[in-house]
């Protein structure tokens, strides 16, 4: 392959401006490419993928290097698929590990092994060839698209799977391509559909303290350079029957309070902005003490996302006062009925309660997300999205923009069974929310619903797609059709609703939680039924998660105040 010095040249520059990189000589090591199939951009922004960084290069025998589908997004063709930290091309590297977080990723993924000149599927590769591996919500709730592509997928978290995975990997590379898959189907976690014969289960971390979730590599060419981001939980016991996250990260866990003041602590040294992360940051049984503590250290905050049942004035202050020209609040849906059925029930009183405390605090601008096309939507419950926006408008007469988001049925949730509503219809909704607020001065955005049901198939698809994907000559919606066409596929193939009797692609994995408590939830969800959550403090071994739970004994009368957002009442899910 012919160099390009130019491109070398960026990729030093790069490197030269980050804190924190590891480079490592490969002599007498384990070489693992760590791919990010996006740009630089967007993959340093990922915690989960600097997390993986470091856990691959604290081991001693490891050289661990980054890989990214260019630099900018799309990348330039004549850019060479070389690691960042010694400019190697991706194939001569004998690890190859991917870690995927969106569908829509499958896409660069298969230009990278094809520009890289590594053979597409895992069956035409041999010994000589690199082992192939991925990881991330996308490809562990359903590795069946890419099933014929990647050799091997880990089901769960990396702090679990990457220790004993780094042995197997040892022992692989030396040895023929089918003793060195076997080898890796002997990994708890690692699925690998050449030789796996019985459904893989996920590994998890119980304890969140023993190994803290920060940035490890600062660098200002990402969207969150001016921070560090600290995971302060991780998973959701809130049982939003539309959320992928809130289910494959069960259960809930919480890094202790002087964990998290300690990160912080050490994350102020580098920035003196602290990114809270987590599905639910004001669901932190401490996150007043936390969001006020942080502040008497200087700390200027910033949050991934909120609850408002019940928000957290300390935090919304400490954002206020951290500069934060954005507060965002996440109803998902506009009427009380449609809330009930995807299991988050917020009132309008208390979601309204929120918007007046971003006027309150004098934030510039507020961001309201919703869904359309959610299971059960009806015209009513779009026209609904419009009056609680406008109501919120009320409030906050400042700058205001909604998302309205296609829904995109998803493996692993409560409505992996349902339809997707056809993009026409979406797209209509999402029209029709334009013009209803436009003249009242919210914007409306949204992502592309013809997109979003490329994104369905992929999130619901089986094995057929890699032949799909393998044969697009390019990234486009036109191309797409095609090549599902001259599979003999459709999308409404995949967009359809199952029958919950049906046998699904990603059966062959378990993520964490049952069918038959899905199945159950579902039921619940047709007669707008809610289901209690499942507090920290009372996770017990109940039909929805596939293990027990147990904290120490201490850590009960350790929880904060805000143990009160899960309810006075509150008992494991499933066990109603």
């Amino acid at each position: 392959m012919k160099r390009n010095y130019r491109f070398e040249e960026k990729l030093k520059k790069i490197l030269a401006q980050e804190e924190g990189a590891t480079v490592k000589n490969w002599g007498g090591k384990l070489p693992i490419a760590l791919v990010y199939a996006n740009s630089y951009r967007v993959g340093m922004s990922s915690l989960g993928m600097q997390t993986l960084y470091r856990l691959f290069n604290n081991e001693p025998d490891v050289v661990c290097e980054r890989v990214f589908h260019g630099l900018q997004q799309p990348p330039r063709p004549t850019d060479p698929i070389i690691s960042l930290e010694s400019q190697t091309p991706l194939s001569e590297f004998p690890v190859i590990a991917f870690s995927i977080s969106y569908e829509l990723d499958y896409f660069n993924a298969i230009a990278m092994l094809k520009g890289a000149g590594i053979p597409l599927f895992a069956a035409d590769r041999s010994a000589a060839d690199p082992i192939i591996i991925a990881g991330g919500p996308a490809v562990y709730t359903n590795p069946e698209p890419m099933a014929e592509i990647f050799d091997g997928f880990a089901i769960g978290e990396g702090e679990a799977i990457v220790p004993p995975l780094i042995d197997a990997l040892w022992e692989a590379i030396n040895q023929p391509r089918a003793d060195a898959l076997a080898s890796l189907a002997q990994v708890s976690g690692m699925y690998v559909p050449a030789v796996s014969d019985r459904q893989v289960a996920r590994v998890w971390l119980k304890d969140l303290n023993n190994f803290p979730t920060v940035t490890q590599i600062y660098t200002p060419h990402t969207e969150f350079g001016d921070r560090t981001l600290i995971e302060i939980a991780r998973g959701c016991g809130r049982g939003c029957r539309f959320c992928l996250a809130g289910y494959i990260y069960r259960p809930m866990r919480e890094m202790h309070l002087d964990t998290v003041l300690a990160a912080a602590k050490h994350g102020l040294a580098h920035r003196d902005r602290i990114g809270l992360v987590s599905a639910a940051v004001s669901d932190h049984s401490w996150i007043d003490h936390i969001a006020t503590e942080l502040r008497q250290m200087g700390a200027r905050l910033t949050a991934s996302s909120m609850r408002v049942d019940p928000i957290s004035e300390p935090l919304i202050k400490g954002l206020a006062e951290s500069g934060n020209q954005t507060l965002t609040i996440a109803p998902e849906a506009g009427s009380v009925r449609m809330r009930k059925v995807i299991n988050k029930p917020q009132s309008d009183a208390q979601i309204l309660h929120a918007v007046g405390l971003a006027a309150k605090y004098n934030f510039p601008q507020l961001k309201m997300y919703f869904m359309v096309g959610q299971p059960t939507e009806t015209e009513a419950d779009v026209e609904a999205i419009a009056e609680l926006a406008l109501a919120a408008k009320a409030e906050f007469p400042r700058n205001m923009a909604i998302n309205a988001t296609p829904y995109v049925p998803k493996a692993q949730t409560a409505f992996q069974w349902t339809a997707m509503m056809p993009v026409e219809a979406i797209e209509t909704r999402v029209r029709y929310l334009e013009q209803r607020l436009h003249s009242h001065g919210i914007m409306v955005r949204s992502d592309s619903p013809a997109w979003a049901a490329v994104e369905g198939v992929l999130a619901r698809g089986d094995k057929r797609l890699g032949r799909v994907l393998a044969q697009m000559k390019r990234v486009s919606l036109k191309e797409w059709r095609r090549a599902l066409a001259a599979e003999s596929l459709s999308e409404a193939d995949y967009l359809r609703e199952r029958e919950v009797s049906e046998a699904l692609p990603w059966d062959t994995v378990n993520a964490g939680v049952s069918k038959s408590y899905f199945s159950w939830d579902l039921k619940r969800a047709h007669t707008n039924a809610l289901t209690k959550a499942c507090p920290p403090a009372n996770c017990l071994k109940c039909q929805a998660c596939d293990k027990a739970w147990a904290f120490r004994p201490d850590y009960r009368d350790a929880l904060g105040p805000n143990l009160g957002a899960y309810g006075d009442n509150f008992i494991p899910l499933g066990m109603e």
